[in-house]
């Protein structure tokens, strides 16, 4: 047994400074852990001081990239004046008017047939000469746009409806009617009583207004059976020949039109219709 304990006396002894140096090593290593866990604490600390520096960049872009509404913001310094945004954006619509409530009262007048552009021009020349624009407001060669097929295809074609005729809007008196009679190229007033009769609403609207703003209505593509003869008295149907009647004196069954003779203020007038817009009486 003695020589057993001294051996491991011996070795306890032996050992010892091993047990010296490694702690020496543990402590060593736990210092360098601590100076770098403290140096990873102070490059932390500096990266947030830089983050915070650099929040506003940041942040703009990431709401940017984000949609979010700082990227929506205007700048502080942006002054948005919004009364001169309405003001240049607002455009105000002027409501519709009637031809037929416009100051005046609408007149038919007789012309030289061919010569409408012509009297029309030598109205307006003495309306303006004599100084007359506040009683004689407008003179006016009703047309309209009528379909037409050439070389295969269809055109719209501007003709007058009634050919030998203007419409005139004034405040008649003594001197507007001496003005307008006197113009050359105009043989008279359409008249009943042997006094100028001005025009009512529906023939003013039909000729003027609301029928001459709407689109031509498409033709048909199917060609229908026309069950009328050439010399046979019809009724208009819809336009602005609406309840006329007028006798057939052409048949276009290529075209699906017809050309009937309708009595408008007094004279025989031939209106091209489409077969749809007339019907028998």
């Amino acid at each position: 047994m003695t020589d057993e304990n001294e051996m491991n006396e011996e070795t306890d002894e032996s050992s010892a400074p091993a047990d010296e140096a490694a702690e020496a090593v543990i402590a060593e290593a736990e210092e360098i852990v601590a100076e770098a866990a403290e140096s990873v604490e102070e490059a932390s600390d500096a990266s947030e001081a830089d983050d915070a520096d650099a929040a506003p960049v940041g942040a703009g872009l990431a709401n940017e990239w984000s949609g979010g509404a700082a990227a929506e913001a205007p700048a502080a310094d942006v002054v948005v004046d919004e009364d001169a945004l309405l003001e240049e954006d607002y455009v105000e619509l002027e409501p519709y008017i009637s031809p037929f409530d416009r100051p005046g009262r609408w007149f038919v007048l007789h012309t030289q047939s061919g010569y409408e552009k012509k009297v029309k021009q030598n109205l307006e020349a003495r309306i303006a000469s004599m100084n007359m624009e506040e009683r004689i407001y407008e003179v006016v060669i009703p047309t309209r746009e009528i379909p037409e097929f050439k070389n295969g295809k269809k055109v719209m074609t501007e003709k007058k409806l009634f050919p030998g005729y203007l419409l005139c809007r004034t405040s008649l008196d003594d001197d507007a009617w001496y003005v307008i009679r006197n113009t050359p190229g105009v043989t008279g007033f359409v008249n009943q009583g042997g006094k100028p009769s001005p025009m009512r609403r529906k023939d003013v609207e039909n000729f003027l207004g609301v029928e001459a703003d709407r689109t031509q209505e498409a033709t048909k593509k199917s060609k229908p059976m026309f069950e009328y003869d050439m010399g046979e008295t019809v009724r208009v149907k819809e336009g602005p020949f609406a309840d006329f009647s007028g006798e057939i004196i052409e048949i276009n069954e290529d075209q699906l039109k017809v050309k009937v003779l309708v009595n408008i203020f007094g004279r025989e007038t031939p209106v091209e219709l489409e077969f749809a817009q007339v019907a028998r009486l």
